[in-house]
């Protein structure tokens, strides 16, 4: 990570992750190895979703987005509080998320047997970093809100996932994923139109001074 704004996250001032980061920050470990690990947690996530059966194949795409988030956390306290920066940090702080968002929303699409649905939450997710980052490339701060930003959708994932593990002896998880799937598919619409409005309304604002 280098330049680019920080996503306010409150567990990164958590003494856990200081901790884990601080001891990864003496290894041979650098920030961009962490971004792309997350990729590979987001593929435990998709193969626990799609190839595991039952509640443990759920139990395993939850625990597979966690450490994903864990590794967004993990890679911007080793390079900025670690002082590892890196010149193409914040390529490898953005890249891999999207990657890992789409992947494991298209993957949640095909679980339910609506995969259209799914690449179309992938196609918001990307769309609502897109937002996010162009209101930083025309000199706004990057606006971080929801309803359905990253930590949001993931949060909402994961809920189904477990909700959808304690409701497989009834054969109900499929319902969970689809409820968690449409949350997620309208959410990010909003909070696409959300930040577009905010962006519209800034860049007026700065014209009228």
């Amino acid at each position: 990570m280098a330049a680019l704004d920080r996503r306010p996250i409150k567990s990164r001032s958590l003494a856990v992750f200081q901790r884990l980061a601080a001891w990864l920050s003496r290894t041979f470990v650098t920030p961009n190895q962490i971004s792309v690990a997350s990729i590979g947690f987001a593929a435990l996530g998709i193969l626990g979703l799609l190839v595991v059966p039952g509640w443990p194949g759920l139990v395993l795409c939850a625990l597979g987005i966690q450490l994903r988030l864990l590794c967004n956390l993990i890679d911007g306290l080793v390079a900025v509080e670690g002082g590892k920066r890196s010149p193409v940090g914040d390529l490898y702080n953005e890249v891999p998320d999207r990657i890992a968002d789409a992947a494991l929303l298209v993957a949640l699409g095909y679980a339910t047997g609506l995969d259209w649905l799914g690449w179309l939450a992938a196609l918001l997710a990307v769309l609502t970093a897109y937002v996010r980052v162009l209101g930083g490339a025309l000199g706004l701060s990057q606006d971080f809100r929801g309803p359905q930003a990253k930590s949001h959708r993931m949060a909402v994932m994961t809920g189904a996932c477990l909700i959808g593990a304690i409701l497989t002896p009834w054969g109900w998880e499929l319902h969970a994923l689809t409820v968690a799937l449409i949350v997620i598919t309208t959410g990010s619409t909003w909070t696409c139109g959300a930040r577009l409005s905010a962006i519209s309304a800034l860049l007026h604002q700065q014209a009228r001074e």
